[in-house]
């Protein structure tokens, strides 16, 4: 980008060890919201099934990574508020078992999806509306707006 200055030391092609675990947080966030973004695109073009659609073809690819950035979520946002290093680390810690939970039961969910032989737009529909997915997201927005203040 222009008017951003270079840096010049060996130190920029890699994360400063306090950024590293917030970068992967912030993956991970990235992660589970395109895929999120492109289920309700999935789920409102009201398809029988994968297979014949450019989006068809995608959707297990998009579950897929979610699933992977859902396990061990809890662990990455756990590293992530350590080099937050917040006054109340106990209020954070609980937070982040609340994350955990939550991770862990939209995992499950999405398992469930990718387990089926063929993924309709009813199919993701439901996914999309699961309470679980639900609190994942609106605890990742919540833990990102606790880490910037």
């Amino acid at each position: 980008m222009s008017g951003e200055p270079t840096p010049t030391s060996s130190t920029a092609s890699s994360p400063a060890p306090g950024d590293e675990a917030k970068s992967e947080f912030a993956a991970r966030c990235d992660t589970i919201e395109e895929a999120y973004e492109f289920m309700l695109a999935y789920a409102a073009q009201g398809l029988p099934h994968e297979h014949g659609s450019t989006s068809g073809s995608q959707i297990r690819e998009f579950l897929r990574r979610c699933e992977q950035a859902l396990d061990g979520l809890a662990e990455a946002a756990g590293r992530s508020v350590r080099q937050a290093d917040r006054e109340d680390p106990a209020a954070y810690d609980a937070f982040v078992s609340v994350l955990d939970h939550d991770a862990r039961n939209a995992r499950a969910a999405v398992r469930l999806v990718l387990a089926q032989p063929s993924i309709g737009s009813q199919l993701v529909d439901n996914l999309n509306a699961s309470s679980h997915v639900r609190a994942v997201l609106t605890d990742l927005f919540l833990l990102d707006d606790a880490l910037k203040r």
